[in-house]
């Protein structure tokens, strides 16, 4: 998610206008539409103080790196369209398969 979807969606649960965060950061709306179209990054403080602005707060932690799952990412950025396409049906196969299995320990 980048800054721009971090204030959107901000501005929207809060049930805020782009004119009305604006009003309450004291900046144009303007800007308020560039950073939410992603065409200015603004800062860390700057992206703090608009979602503040509609009410809510960033958490911001620093986490191990999964390695792993990076690895998996780029494993998967090699493989051909069709590969791709293969691996996405199997997993769908599979969660059907499971969603089966359940329904029928359900019962």
């Amino acid at each position: 998610m980048d800054s721009g979807q971090f204030l959107r969606e901000s501005r929207r649960r809060a049930g805020l206008t782009q004119q009305q965060v604006a009003d309450r950061a004291a900046v144009s709306q303007s800007l308020i539409a560039r950073i939410e179209r992603g065409h200015v990054a603004p800062s860390l403080e700057r992206l703090l103080a608009l979602v503040r602005a509609c009410g809510f707060d960033l958490e911001i932690h620093v986490v191990p790196l999964d390695e792993d799952a990076w690895s998996m990412v780029e494993q998967g950025a090699r493989l051909s369209p069709d590969e791709r396409l293969d691996r996405a049906l199997a997993a769908v196969r599979l969660r059907a398969e499971a969603l089966r299995t359940a329904e029928g320990t359900d019962g």
